[in-house]
């Protein structure tokens, strides 16, 4: 079905006809790029008509963001009092300087609380001195309380002086008085992270805070590159652009709207600067969750707010790694994904019964496609109610069948929750939710609102008794189809209507025949309080559409009478604690959730997806940038819907995003209930495509399995820019089009319609195609270069100096688990001195954490050198049982890059010489070299060595050497 829609993505004025019901998500039924902001007169919530919608961009009036950009609000706060608080940190006092209405009145009162929390985070806080105000809950996102207002505002316990600092071992706050100001200092090189003091020249003023609009500016080096400020979709790439729009509101919009702010908030940027040729990285937190436009103009950065206050913690890095680190360690850690997980899913909105989806599971094994995890959208649900199955699609009977079969293949089953419970008396999920108070209300009642199971109440997570009810329906669901995780959608929340709405009498809502997303509530608008229409409009939606439009009304109230005003943002972080803790209390497995919307701390509890995409090549390109940014996010296990959610792409589009897609560290097909087919078996060049990239994704496995621990423990994104590893490579700062994966993978892949090349940036050092590994590119200052790229191929690449552990793959990760192991160790080309490493984690992947010391748990890093004429390859083992006793053996070790190979070899285990080695073998292959770009050296003795027939206990020490003997 489609409708007349003004695609963003086609040329100004264009109309284009979509056929797209967003499933899992909806977009709005009419353009969002030809909705001027409305007067409340104009919008008519109850016929989910804006009577503008018709007119072309040329027509539309001006937005309001240009003055908003540059208007200076207030004159700023003066310090009257500072001392230091018995915790260690400071206190102070602020009073404003000269009040104004712009906005709503100045708080004349603000506390400043400033603490060095840890040796590299620094907290500011700033809120009213007088009356507690909004924050992210301290239950939510667990963290230090700052200290509790005073009762009278002293105005002289000291008088301080017109600058000071307090230093922390490496971050410095220092403040002015009169206006006030801070400045945030990284003491190893003097740099200034933070100043928010402004003078006349610049096009931002003193701080402001008033209820319901704070405005906080910072100066940057105009040569600072900036990430972050999510989710939206960057036309750009993954640097922030300046005048892009940068709005943090979480909103059920299709990610195919660019500079959008669509399903999560994450208020945190990384600053990465080259000073003298060295690169520092560090962060800036506002932790926040009410709606706010960030404006970034290059060479400062303005945040202007609608409530709550000024939570600010700043990382001081220096590398990236470093920043994700620091930052995870105050969100929470990324949170461990079973094994399974890294496998390939498969999904669609749209698999109508039982046997489809049966039918699904059967044509990718024929077509020997890796597959390990079947998923459904809404389909198996009764009349779209959450926690019920359909009795004539998917019979329990038939479903637990299917389910023991694909189970005792080691297969997984998902299914989808929505968070709006049906308002239905027959519904016991929805009896017991109010039995429990469960809901979000409105005037004393359950708030009404629209999804797909039509008239609903939505689940307020942040009351106790919700989240116990919200796992015994969890529960319940499980004892009636034993599902392996649980995907949480539509959690923004979305509303298909907006407003105050009502059960229409006499009419059937929704009446089963047009598109579930239209309104057929009676609703009116709400505009009699200041929530629903704020004295400030952020550019929420990318046109400054009221706050509450398609959501939750502003002025519904939480438990404790907290606001959707300043909880809106945090509703699908909130469902994920609540999910997890659910799925965590089954079974004592290790839960999988993948979550819509998400927050500071969400990677904590949840996988994320990017949304509703399109099947286009400029949508292929910006799943890198989205898959990118979560990693900064503290998001790691994150993908887009491959080959697009709507409408059906090429079938060359479909080759080059499963080429890319293996290589998400969340990989799952998924499209639209109106889009034709696309598993990845409807096409036999796709078939093909998709045998050979995650064949390859498999036999890396034992890899991401261990990035994932690496990302549990320290934050570190699976899926990272090229400048994580190579952070002085200036080149590197907005490429938006490779990435890597772990330390040293690197993924080029083809990105445009009919290329059978790939142009690809090649940083310093040597590079070994992953599916070739005789074949080598030697990059002596990272210049690009140009790479064969045929439809079947996507070009992977491996860095010096590491040691990546492999299996050989399988179409099932259970499968693939239990093959016999190989490292491949990478030298510089020709190096007669250089060592490499690498490390391998492997758990029983059903325990909820992922950690040593447990006894079902095994490390190891593998180490090699070559001096001497002298390589040695060995391995320290830390809790080698629980290896042993699964029976997993190294059986081969590929060295690349060595100057020929000589004898005079000697193995040893645990210790002891291996006496008999004649079942080893030793080959050579010479190396290629893709490129002729770099002269001098003698290429042609280099070789790779392939050492095979070993039978190495996994979970045992070993060391192996040769020599290195040149062969004419």
């Amino acid at each position: 079905m489609g409708f007349r829609l003004w695609d963003p993505l086609s040329h100004a004025g264009q109309e284009t006809k979509m056929s797209y019901h967003p499933h899992s998500s909806h977009m709005y039924p009419m353009t969002l790029q030809s909705i001027p902001y409305p007067a409340a007169s104009i919008y008519h919530p109850h016929n989910n008509h804006w009577p503008s919608a018709s007119l072309q961009p040329s027509q539309l009036p001006p937005l309001e963001l240009a003055a908003a950009t540059t208007t200076k609000i207030g004159n700023g706060y003066r310090l009257i009092s500072i001392e230091e608080s018995p915790n260690g940190g400071l206190v102070g006092h602020l009073q404003v300087k000269q009040k104004n209405h712009i906005y709503g009145p100045d708080i004349p009162h603000l506390q400043l609380y400033v603490k060095h929390e840890t040796e590299n985070r620094l907290r500011v806080h700033i809120t009213d001195a007088e009356k507690q105000r909004w924050e992210v809950p301290y239950n939510l996102l667990p963290r230090e309380q700052p200290p509790s207002l005073k009762q009278t505002i002293g105005r002289s316990r000291k008088n301080p002086i017109t600058a000071s600092e307090y230093a922390g071992s490496e971050l410095i706050f220092s403040y002015t008085t009169d206006p006030f100001g801070f400045a945030v200092k990284r003491r190893s090189d003097s740099q200034t992270l933070f100043n928010s003091s402004s003078d006349q020249s610049d096009p931002y003023g003193e701080m402001v805070f008033k209820d319901q609009y704070l405005e906080i500016s910072t100066t940057l080096p105009s040569d600072a590159s900036l990430y972050g400020l999510g989710e939206n979709t960057q036309p750009h790439g993954i640097k922030l652009y300046p005048n892009d729009p940068y709005t943090l509101y979480t909103t059920d919009v299709s990610a195919i709207n660019l500079n959008t702010d669509l399903y999560g908030s994450h208020p945190v940027y990384m600053d990465l600067r080259n000073v003298g040729g060295e690169a520092y990285a560090h962060a800036v937190l506002l932790l926040n969750s009410n709606g706010m436009d960030v404006f970034y103009r290059g060479s400062s950065l303005t945040y202007k707010v609608i409530g709550g206050v000024f939570d600010f913690y700043f990382f001081s890095g220096p590398t990236p790694l470093a920043v994700v680190d620091q930052y995870t360690a105050f969100i929470g850690r990324p949170a461990p994904m079973p094994y399974w997980a890294l496998g390939f899913h498969q999904c669609r909105w749209g698999y109508h019964n039982l046997s489809v989806v049966e039918d699904v599971v059967e044509n990718y094994r024929k077509a020997k496609i890796p597959l390990d995890v079947i998923w459904n959208d809404d389909d198996h649900m009764d009349g779209h109610k959450d926690f019920t199955l359909n009795p004539k699609n998917y019979p329990r009977p038939k479903l637990l069948a299917f389910l023991e079969k694909i189970h005792s293949q080691g297969m997984k089953y998902i299914v989808i929750i929505d968070p709006g419970i049906g308002v239905n008396s027959t519904y016991g999920v929805y009896q017991r939710g109010l039995a429990n108070d469960a809901f979000i209300k409105y005037e004393g009642k359950p708030y009404l609102a629209q999804v797909w199971p039509g008239a609903v109440n939505f689940p307020d997570f942040l009351n106790p008794k919700t989240v116990e009810w919200w796992g015994d329906e969890i529960r319940r669901f499980h004892e009636l189809v034993p599902v392996d995780g649980l995907w949480i959608d539509m959690n923004e929340a979305s509303n298909f209507c907006s407003g105050l709405c009502t059960i229409p009498e006499g009419k059937i809502c929704p009446n089963g025949t047009g598109p579930g997303w239209i309104c057929c509530l009676d609703c009116k608008n709400i505009t009699k309080t200041r929530w629903d229409d704020p004295p400030y409009k952020i550019n929420a939606s990318g046109l400054e559409v009221p706050v509450g439009y398609k959501t939750i009304a502003t002025s519904a109230y939480h438990y404790n009478g907290v606001l959707e005003y300043d909880a809106h943002s945090l509703y699908g972080f909130s469902q994920s604690i609540a999910t997890h803790k659910a799925l965590l209390g089954l079974e004592g497995k290790r839960p999988f959730i993948l979550s819509r919307s998400t927050f500071v701390g969400s990677g904590h509890y949840a996988a994320h997806w990017t949304g509703d995409n399109q099947g286009t090549w400029e949508n292929l390109k910006y799943s890198i940038s989205t898959m990118l940014n979560f990693g900064l996010f503290g998001v790691p296990m994150v993908g887009s819907d491959i080959c697009g959610f709507y409408p059906q792409p090429t079938e060359e589009l479909c080759n080059r995003w499963i080429e890319l897609g293996a290589f998400y560290p969340f990989s799952r097909d998924h499209a639209n209930y109106y889009s034709p087919r696309q598993e990845l078996y409807q096409w036999e060049t796709v078939a093909k495509s998709a045998r050979n990239a995650l064949g390859m994704r498999y036999k890396l496995l034992p890899y991401l399995y261990t990035l994932n621990y690496e990302a549990h423990i320290n934050g570190a994104p699976i899926a990272r820019p090229l400048f994580f590893s190579f952070p002085n490579f200036t080149k590197g700062y907005g490429l938006s089009t490779q990435f890597l994966l772990g330390s040293s993978l690197m993924v080029s892949p083809v990105l445009e319609q009919g290329k059978s090349e790939v142009k690809a940036l090649f940083p310093p050092g040597t590079w070994y195609s992953l599916f070739d590994m005789t074949q080598a590119i030697v990059s002596k200052e990272g210049h690009y270069l140009s790479l064969d790229a045929p439809l079947h191929v996507i070009n992977v690449h491996l860095y010096q100096n590491t040691i990546i552990p492999m299996q050989q793959g399988g179409m099932i990760s259970k499968e693939a688990r239990m093959t016999p192991f190989s490292l491949i160790v990478t030298f510089p080309m020709g190096a007669t001195k250089g060592e490499a490493k690498g490390k391998l984690f492997l758990d029983d992947d059903e325990l909820p954490e992922m950690k040593l010391g447990n006894g079902y748990s095994t490390y190891i890093e593998f180490y090699a050198t070559v001096s001497q004429g002298m390589v040695k390859v060995w391995s320290e083992v830390q809790e080698g049982k629980f290896a042993l006793e699964k029976g997993w053996i190294i059986e081969k070790v590929t060295v690349l890059g060595l100057k020929g190979i000589g004898g005079a070899f000697a193995m040893e285990v645990d210790g002891n010489q291996v006496v008999d080695t004649s079942n080893v073998e030793f080959s050579a292959t010479e190396h290629k070299y893709t490129e002729k770009l770099e002269e001098g050296g003698d290429k042609r003795k280099n070789v790779m060595v392939d050492i095979k027939g070993l039978e190495l206990p996994l979970g045992k020490k070993f060391a192996m050497s040769w020599k290195m003997g040149i062969k004419g």
